[in-house]
């Protein structure tokens, strides 16, 4: 079994075309087609049913895929690893960022890309579960999130910081001029809730319902921007980690009445796995932004 027939193959299954998948690795249809047979003889089973000029992945060549892919990021994590002792500070950073975090990483990026330019970043952002599993297969190099401190013996827990959850309302709502709030009382306004994956609407639903208040939920999105841009525009109220109100200035923070509402972030690195140089000197980078905040 040869590495580039398993470039072929992993190209060949992400196209579903053997000539699409050949010029994309500059080779001809039949050398394609004719490494993929061979593999396919090698491994005793057919990766592709071929139906006239069409194919078709089967179930073994789903099961190859996994494995393949994974072979293949490995190398190229060895070629960056090589490529770093030579002080050639280049690759690409594949970022893992929850919803709430997009205030703290933005002031990262931009001074991080201009130091090295040679450095390609991907960030993908979704709910601390999604992320911590495309951890886990390599998917991500590093992972920004609230997390609970557990016994994940597969992760590595860099601590960021900690930050209350907190009601969010316009300075110029009337709740601003309150130290506090209740759960009844901020059950009744119209509140705009961050989507499935904040650490910060998993908690609050949760006291809300504990309690057997109904609150008033009149919109949900994803986007902690959007969120924050409604509610400093008009009477809305919203909840959220405090953290990612960082330069809303139209926008006041009041704290809730209940007890244990901070939540501890980190920076997850998957434990006993080369971590690129790349991802080290980014996490240097956000806590430097974050000393300025």
């Amino acid at each position: 079994m040869e590495f580039r027939q398993l470039q072929y193959f992993v190209k060949a299954a992400e196209t579903m075309n053997f000539t699409e998948a050949a010029a994309s690795v500059f080779i001809t249809q039949s050398t394609l087609s004719q490494q993929i047979k061979q593999l396919e003889e090698e491994l005793g089973m057919l990766l592709f049913d071929r139906i006239g000029k069409h194919v078709r992945i089967t179930e073994a060549g789903h099961v190859f895929l996994t494995h393949a892919q994974k072979i293949l990021r490995e190398v190229q994590k060895g070629k960056q690893a090589i490529a770093e002792l030579n002080n050639a500070i280049t690759g690409e950073l594949n970022i893992g960022v929850s919803y709430a975090f997009t205030s703290l990483l933005l002031p990262a990026l931009a001074p991080f890309s201009t130091k090295y330019p040679g450095i390609k970043i991907f960030v993908t952002y979704g709910n601390p579960e999604e992320l911590e599993r495309k951890l886990r297969l390599a998917e991500l190099d590093m992972i920004l999130a609230f997390h609970n401190e557990s016994d994940d013996e597969d992760l590595e827990m860099q601590v960021l910081f900690s930050s209350g959850i907190v009601a969010a309302v316009s300075k110029d709502n009337p709740l601003a001029k309150k130290k506090s709030i209740s759960l009844e009382e901020l059950a009744r306004q119209e509140l705009i809730m961050p989507g499935k994956g904040f650490s910060s609407r998993t908690y609050i639903l949760d006291q809300f319902y504990r309690r057997k208040i109904e609150p008033n939920i009149k919109i949900e999105m994803n986007d902690v921007h959007s969120i924050l841009s409604l509610v400093q525009n008009g009477n809305w109220a919203t909840i959220l980690n405090e953290k990612a109100l960082l330069g809303w200035s139209n926008i006041k923070a009041v704290n809730i009445d209940i007890k244990e509402v901070e939540r501890q972030s980190y920076i997850l690195w998957q434990k006993g796995v080369y971590r690129k140089k790349a991802a080290k000197l980014f996490a240097d980078e956000l806590l430097l932004a974050m000393q300025h905040k």
